[in-house]
């Protein structure tokens, strides 16, 4: 069963979500210096495209615990995740 959390909880949510889109940030800095390169983009064309994936499974981990922090219920965020893969593995988590 998953019950509401507590203020330290909500805290350490909004703090955690704060601290991925800091990853986030650098990830998105990195990708951009790498395609800058135009001989290097050419050559790992498909394998730059996982920063793209990255960035987007770290915005919506970051969205989800600030809904968890804003009082959403941990199952009603999950819904709201975008990403089918990141959605099932959460349910997966929570049973």
């Amino acid at each position: 069963m998953v019950t509401q959390i507590g203020p330290e909880a909500t805290s350490l949510c909004a703090a955690v979500a704060m601290e991925i889109r800091g990853v986030r940030t650098l990830i998105e800095q990195l990708a951009e210096t790498l395609v800058a390169d135009e001989r290097f983009a050419m050559d790992y064309m498909d394998q730059l495209q996982v920063f793209d994936l990255v960035i987007q499974c770290a915005d919506e981990s970051a969205d989800l615990l600030d809904r968890v922090a804003q009082g959403e219920g941990v199952r009603p965020a999950i819904e709201r995740v975008r990403l089918t893969a990141v959605q099932e593995r959460l349910r997966a988590a929570i049973g």
